[in-house]
């Protein structure tokens, strides 16, 4: 008999979230059958999507989120006991999975799959660097920026799990990379260890006039993961035709979206400037999971791309260490070690 304790949602979040509105309950789950399997938790990922999607699901819904996990029983061959798996199992601890019937796709087909080798890289990665994160900023700059080497690349969130990754990869392809951050040692981080040319706290220092210094010459992509006023400033200095991949709005996701902050408007930036601007998820690419996988693994052993993980040890320290993610207390991947 397996106990399995999982975190559900009581209350829809409101602001910022509370603890209040979700519940660490406990279930007895039941023998596996053929074709099954049955993982333990490892480490769970720690994202800003959550605080958005979870408006959509039910009251007593699994808070949702990815894990790797570890394989403890199993009668499916093709996922022997001792492997890890990746997969959108949410807050959980112990889980039933049954490959032909998977229990939440609302990420996308992305399915289980057992984590490729690292090497003497840390398993975790496979949920940041080497997982989702990692795809997100490789297919984002790849596929929708698709720049050309010795333009300008400008990433909000820079410091990020996605952020971070991102402007490394516009170095890899030989662009100049401005990050905007939220404190002066995160901006040193993605500037002196990262390799990122230029660094604006956006907290302390005025971004329009700092943009203009680093990039006299215009912004001719830009990779938004806050939204807001920050992105506005970013999209009135682009170049004609210059490209925008949106991949996330941190900066609103905890305001009534009856009622979300004023910005600049930004047609006429659009409009006379002709930009491209696209949304992201990496979902689209799922069928080409693994090559984001793969390439990142060789940037890393190439010295191209370093990464930093937030991790928080325990379970039952999951809530905090969301919170936390979502006011920016983390550099890097924010991680659950269970």
């Amino acid at each position: 008999m397996v106990i399995a304790k999982k975190y559900v949602l009581v209350k829809h979040f409101k602001g910022k979230p509370k603890s209040s509105d979700i519940k660490l309950i406990e279930e007895e789950l039941p023998p596996i059958k053929n074709g099954e399997y049955l993982v333990e938790a490892e480490y769970l990922s720690v994202d800003p999507y959550v605080r958005v999607y979870m408006g959509e699901y039910p009251l007593n819904s699994t808070i949702i989120g990815f894990q790797i996990a570890k394989i403890i029983e199993s009668k499916n061959p093709k996922f022997p006991v001792g492997k890890r798996i990746h997969d959108h199992l949410g807050w959980r601890t112990h889980t039933i999975i049954n490959p032909d019937a998977p229990i939440d796709r609302s990420l996308g087909n992305i399915p289980s799959y057992i984590v490729p080798d690292f090497g003497d890289l840390p398993v975790s990665l496979g949920l940041g660097v080497l997982g989702m994160p990692g795809n997100t900023a490789y297919f984002g700059v790849t596929k929708i920026l698709n720049p050309e080497a010795g333009k300008t690349l400008v990433v909000s969130g820079a410091a990020g799990a996605v952020g971070s990754h991102v402007g490394q990869i516009g170095k890899a392809l030989d662009l100049k990379v401005i990050g905007i951050a939220g404190s002066d040692a995160k901006c040193q981080w993605i500037k002196e260890e990262l390799g990122f040319n230029h660094a604006i706290n956006y907290k302390t220092q005025n971004i329009k006039e700092k943009l203009e210094k680093a990039a006299p010459d215009g912004i001719d992509y830009y990779f938004d993961n806050v939204g807001g006023e920050i992105s506005s400033t970013v999209m009135y200095q682009m170049n004609p035709l210059g490209r925008v991949a949106v991949c996330g709005s941190i900066s609103a996701y905890n305001n009534d979206f009856n009622d979300l902050p004023k910005s600049p408007l930004l047609q006429p930036a659009i409009v006379l400037k002709e930009l491209k601007v696209e949304g992201l998820l990496v979902t689209r690419w799922a069928n080409q999971w693994m090559e984001g996988i793969q390439q990142n693994l060789e940037w890393i052993r190439k010295g191209k791309l370093k990464y930093r993980e937030t991790i928080t040890k325990g379970f039952e320290n999951m809530f905090n260490a969301f919170v936390d993610m979502l006011e920016g207390g983390n550099t890097g991947k924010a991680i659950v070690k269970v």
